[in-house]
């Protein structure tokens, strides 16, 4: 089995040739990546604007003091008066500046006397002008290709009148669970050894939850066959194919054999990772086959180590996990001599991030109540040792 780290760089070493983009409507493209950048057109505001409502003036008028009205500026408005000396002209937040004005003095500077101002406090040259170019410039690179789109993204295009934009397609990921044993909901137990499906729905929400679209293809039993058919199928139909179960090296695990089989090759198969240390990862063409265990904290984690990277990396996006620092409330025990990812309680005080294990147990990597409340995955290498309360250690977020 190899090294946990050597596992992941795998991953990120794996090149894509051909890259799935589309056009959305602008709105609709909310969360997707971006497939090209995003450059200005124009300058933002293309003239000088005004930043509040107020009087335009030339600047050198203000220490007169008082100041005749000459006409109104309404916002959208195409103003040809222009001000000269010892006027001013009534204007209203986002009104192009007059000509011969370079500074706007506020309403409540002022108090209004029939068609005179009167200045009862002066404000510096150019105050509450917005210059051209200061939002953004013409030539400007606002947004590059490969940022995931957001309400201040779609806010910036469409000020750029940008309708529709090209994003990478996000990919299908077929979820399978292998297992004679499984059923489905609301499914009927006719044995005392059947038990209930959860790792085909976690992982139809883990997809969701980092932007790929989940193709659920329910369970399946433990037959070489039905297995290999329904593999092959997803193949067709999606861009991963994530298994659980039948990845092991018992009687009934045929999953591992059936991805060889079917003409893929094999990324790596077995890390030194708890849990999942049977987690496999194979490719045919730009298309993943991800062999995940399937006791389901295992199952979930290795999705969020290994499933998510790839949906990221099919559309070219960044990580949405990421790891922080943070101290022990507690003693840790390193139970394993490989990678281990622990579920723990993450708290933040004072800017500070802080791990305990409260309600969380010791045992088989089947426990996925362990990931319920406000949970993260402490990180621990292969060479880490146990540590004590108030230890700096390295935690996963869930983004």
């Amino acid at each position: 089995m190899m090294h946990f780290d050597e596992s992941i760089q795998m991953i990120q070493d794996q090149q894509i040739n051909t890259y799935k983009t589309k056009k959305l409507y602008l709105v609709d493209a909310l969360r997707y990546v971006l497939a090209e950048d995003v450059v200005a057109d124009h300058n933002s505001p293309e003239f000088p604007t005004s930043a509040m409502d107020g009087y335009a003036i030339n600047y050198d008028d203000m220490a007169l003091g008082r100041l005749k009205i000459a006409s109104i500026n309404p916002a959208g408005s195409a103003l040809k008066d222009e001000v000269i000396g010892g006027t001013c002209i009534k204007t209203f937040t986002g009104s192009l500046m007059p000509h011969g004005a370079d500074t706007l003095i506020p309403i409540e500077n002022v108090e209004v006397e029939g068609d005179e101002i009167i200045i009862k406090e002066e404000v510096s040259q150019g105050f509450s002008v917005r210059e051209p170019g200061e939002n953004y410039a013409k030539g400007q690179l606002l947004i590059p290709k490969g940022t995931k789109i957001d309400f201040p993204q779609i806010g910036v295009m469409a000020s750029l009148n940008i309708a529709n934009v090209l994003v990478y397609e996000k990919p299908t990921v077929a979820i399978l669970s292998t297992g004679s044993e499984l059923l489905e909901l609301g499914e009927e137990q006719t044995n005392d050894a059947q038990i209930r499906s959860s790792n085909n729905y976690i992982l139809e929400a883990i997809v969701k939850k980092y932007d790929g679209v989940p193709l659920q293809l329910g369970c399946i039993k433990d037959d070489k066959e039905t297995i290999t058919r329904e593999i092959s199928a997803a193949l067709d139909k999606s861009d991963i194919v994530v298994t659980t179960g039948g990845v092991s090296v018992g009687d009934f695990d045929f999953v591992k054999d059936v991805i060889r089989e079917l003409g893929c090759d094999v990324v790596f198969k077995g890390v030194r990772v708890k849990p999942g240390q049977h987690i496999m990862v194979a490719r045919k063409g730009d298309k993943f086959i991800v062999g995940l265990p399937g006791f389901a904290y295992s199952s979930t984690v290795t999705a969020l180590l290994y499933v998510v990277p790839l949906i990221e990396k099919l559309q070219q996006g960044q990580s949405s996990l990421h790891s922080v620092k943070a101290k022990l409330k507690e003693p840790f025990v390193k139970r394993a001599k490989k990678a281990e990812f622990t579920a723990c309680n993450i708290s933040l005080l004072q800017g500070k991030y802080y791990v305990d294990f409260k309600n969380k147990k010791v045992g088989s990597s089947a426990i996925l109540t362990n990931m319920l409340g406000n949970v993260a995955l402490l990180v621990t290498s292969e060479d880490d040792t146990s540590k004590e309360t108030g230890d700096e250690v390295d935690v996963l977020l869930f983004g």
